[in-house]
């Protein structure tokens, strides 16, 4: 292929291209190596992604203990007002399995809030004493719609929240300055192109797009960002009049984010049936039915996309019905499916019949592959049999639905490479790999890699621009240190990233 001017000029056999080589005409050998379109995570938190490199870091501790101490060594200092916000814990494995709560945290921090949000899961946070206070949280608060306050025997809360009820308490920490957040996105997106990543589809809200602009300003951008916007700045939206696909290639923006239900792990996702350790339990409507199409409605109208969380089969039915009232409405003002490109983010339990309904109602499936190996035992305790509808990504495809993949970072790691070996293999992240989960929803390499490519192109509506190799396109490339699509599939996770080339200059670059 030939480059200039961070384009495709031209693409062809070697007897074609290397003529057109001048003498300021830098070649590049790949000596064996290979070489895809540039990879695309379509779901990041980028400002949350960001802030995790400035933020206490609890991922990985292996116990309670671990967990009080890194927090005690950022608490040491802080004055009643200055927050300790981490992230990454998470209790399944600890030798006590205990839940933490707030008066673990008072031991080594009485002093100064702390708020600690879970490894996994977007609503689920720890805090202690003082963060309950300054929030305003006691025993006679009601649960917030669509949150819930954990609370011990006597009704006092246990410092563990979930779904709305985790704004309550991080609404009230200052938030970062635009020049302090966009230098922690610029070490993110230095982390993205270590793992071959050229763009995302950003879910965070107006503090990250702010960031965005003030890198994009100051030629400081290095990914390709959609933004895609909080339901809750619909209003100002409409009012500036912003519209999806308003932009460049660059920074454009996306659709509007709303949520339908919680997540899996806390039990909080909508289900038809009772969670099998939970008897009593439904999960949670974060959104009501009712208020969900009155926005999508009101999004739909102003030209804006939609893209909605929905993980348990219940939400995800809700989710459909609604998206198929937009569509009618659409299609009585002559707006056609493929000018607004609607999607379901995670659609992580979507049983048969509602698999069929994505592609007539001209629905993206956006999926999280990377969360295969992670869920699987939680799927299986929690869900049984009906665990088989779950990430379920070849009836999907097969459906006729257009799958997108991402990782949903930094819940989980952002590195396209382990959700295409999640979507092939399907198997746990470690040695040792003694079985497949729902093997039969397996997808091929290439259908795994058009994932993070093809697909996030089409759900941006950049299918022209990028997605492919292809002449005329951006110059967005993902390098591998080897011949992947020559590899039997156990080789596969020996696999690394050996370069990224975004608007034809190269990020990383691991070979001369």
């Amino acid at each position: 292929m030939a480059i200039e001017g961070g384009i495709l000029a031209a693409v062809g056999r070697d007897s074609e291209i290397l003529p057109l080589a001048t003498r300021g005409t830098e070649i590049v050998n790949l000596g064996g190596r290979s070489v895809t379109p540039g990879l695309i995570d379509a779901h990041v938190h980028f400002e949350r992604l960001a802030a995790t490199l400035i933020r206490t870091d609890l991922s990985g501790v292996a116990s309670l203990q671990e967990a009080l101490q890194r927090v005690s060594q950022d608490a040491a200092g802080k004055g009643p007002d200055e927050w300790v916000h981490g992230y990454g814990w998470a209790s399944d494995g600890w030798p006590d399995s205990t839940a933490p709560t707030a008066a673990d945290l008072d031991r080594v921090a009485p002093h100064c809030p702390v708020l600690l949000d879970h490894q996994i899961f977007l609503h689920e946070a720890w805090v202690n004493s003082r963060a309950l206070e300054i929030a305003g949280i006691t025993a006679g608060t009601p649960d917030p719609p669509g949150g819930k306050i954990q609370r011990d025997e006597q009704g006092h809360p246990t410092g563990i929240l979930f779904e709305e009820a985790v704004t309550l308490v991080s609404k009230q920490i200052p938030p970062l300055s635009t020049p302090r957040l966009a230098e922690a996105m610029n070490k993110a997106q230095a982390l993205c192109w270590q793992k071959g990543l050229v763009g995302l589809h950003d879910l965070d809200g107006a503090a990250s797009f702010r960031a965005l602009q003030w890198l994009h300003q100051r030629g400081k951008l290095g990914l390709r960002v959609v933004k895609n916007l909080p339901v809750d700045l619909l209003d100002q939206a409409i009012t500036l009049g912003l519209q999806t696909g308003l932009g460049d290639d660059w920074l454009r923006i996306g659709s509007v984010k709303i949520f339908a239900d919680g997540a899996l792990g806390t039990r909080s996702a909508l289900l038809y049936a009772p969670y099998g350790d939970d008897p009593g339990n439904l999960g949670i409507a974060v959104t009501e039915k009712a208020l969900m199409l009155e926005q999508a409605q009101r999004a739909s109208q102003n030209g804006l996309s939609l893209a909605i969380h929905a993980i348990g089969d219940r939400a995800v039915h809700r989710v459909l019905d609604v998206l198929e009232a937009v569509r009618e409405e659409e299609a009585r003002r002559g707006i056609s499916p493929d000018h607004l490109r609607h999607r379901i983010e995670h659609l992580q339990i979507c049983p048969a019949a509602d698999q069929g309904r994505l592609a007539p109602v001209g629905v993206i499936a956006s999926m999280n592959p990377v969360h295969v190996p992670y869920d699987a035992d939680v799927v299986d305790r929690i869900l049984g049999e009906r665990g088989r509808f779950t990430h379920a990504y070849r009836d999907v495809l097969e459906a006729g639905a257009v799958v997108v993949f991402s990782s949903d970072a930094p819940f989980a790691p952002i590195d396209p490479w382990q959700g295409i070996l999640a979507a092939v293999l399907r198997q746990p992240p470690a040695p040792p790999f003694d079985r497949a989960w729902y093997p039969e929803q397996s997808l091929s390499l290439a259908e795994a890699i058009h994932g993070f490519t093809m697909a996030a192109a089409i759900a941006s509506g950049q299918e022209q621009r990028q997605g492919s190799i292809r002449m005329g396109k951006l110059a967005d490339l993902t390098l591998f240190d080897r011949d992947i699509f020559a590899l039997r599939p156990e080789a596969l996770p020996e696999v690394a990233v050996a370069g990224t080339v975004i608007h034809g200059e190269f990020k990383v670059r691991d070979f001369d």
